[in-house]
C-alpha cells in the first residue's frame, strides 16, 4: 500500500480513538491537510461524536473542503433519524455558509421536535437565508416563540433579531397571543432587540413585569 494512503488509513482510525484527545488530533490533522477522502468519514463521525470539542473541530475540518464536497453530503444527513447527525449538520452548513444549501434548510427542520437540531436549524437559517426571503423565515420562527428553556428561547431570540426589521410586526402581534409564554418571549425579544446589553433574563422579567401591569392595570 503506498504511504499516503497508509496514512490516510491511519488517520481515520484514529477518528474511531477511544481516546477523545487523538480523535482531537486527528480531525485537526484532516483539516490541515484536506483531502476529498475524508468527507464522508467526517460526516459520518459528527453523527456520533459524544465529545463538544471533537465534534467542533470535525467541524472545522469540513470547513476546510471545498462546499461542493461536503454540502452535498451534508444536506444528506438532514433526512437522518438521529437527532445529532442533523444537528450537526446544520451546524457544520452554517459554518460552510454555502447558499446552495438553503432549500434544505425545511420548515420541518425548523420545527423539528428536538431542540437542539431546531437551534440549529435557526442559526443556518439566519446565516444561509436569501435576500428577499427574510419576512417568510422570520414567519415561521415566530411559530415557535414559547418554546423550551432559556437556552432554546434565547436562540430564537437572537434569530429573530438577526433578521433585522422584518420580525418588528411580526414580534408585536405575538405580543397579543392567547398564550402567555409566547407573549412574554415575543416582548422580551423585542426588548433585547432594543437594548442587546440587557441581557435575556432582565429582558424576560421586564416582560413579566409588563404583563402582570397590564392584566391589574396597576401603575408602578
Amino acid at each position: 500500500m503506498p504511504e499516503r494512503d497508509t496514512g490516510t488509513m491511519r488517520v481515520l482510525w484514529r477518528l474511531e480513538d477511544s481516546n477523545p484527545s487523538a480523535r482531537l488530533r486527528a480531525a485537526l490533522a484532516v483539516g490541515t491537510a484536506p483531502d476529498p477522502r475524508f468527507v464522508d468519514k467526517l460526516v459520518e463521525r459528527c453523527a456520533i461524536e459524544p465529545e463538544f470539542p471533537v465534534r467542533e473541530m470535525l467541524t472545522w475540518a469540513l470547513t476546510r473542503h471545498p462546499s461542493s464536497m461536503t454540502v452535498p453530503t451534508l444536506v444528506d444527513e438532514l433526512r437522518s433519524e438521529r437527532a445529532q447527525a442533523r444537528s450537526q449538520a446544520l451546524h457544520t452548513l452554517s459554518k460552510i455558509g454555502d447558499r446552495q444549501a438553503w432549500p434544505a434548510i425545511t420548515r420541518a427542520l425548523l420545527t423539528d421536535a428536538d431542540d437542539e437540531v431546531a437551534r440549529s436549524a435557526w442559526r443556518a437559517a439566519v446565516a444561509l437565508v436569501p435576500e428577499g426571503d427574510e419576512p417568510a423565515l422570520a414567519a415561521v420562527l415566530a411559530t415557535q416563540l414559547g418554546r423550551g428553556e432559556r437556552a432554546t428561547r434565547l436562540s430564537l431570540s437572537r434569530a429573530l433579531i438577526a433578521l433585522g426589521e422584518v420580525v418588528t410586526p411580526i414580534l408585536r402581534a405575538a405580543t397579543t397571543d392567547p398564550d402567555p409564554r409566547v407573549r412574554q418571549h415575543a416582548s422580551a425579544t423585542e426588548r433585547l432587540s432594543r437594548d442587546p446589553d440587557a441581557g435575556f433574563e432582565f429582558a424576560v422579567e421586564e416582560a413579566k413585569r409588563i404583563a402582570a401591569l397590564g392584566t391589574t392595570g396597576q401603575e408602578g
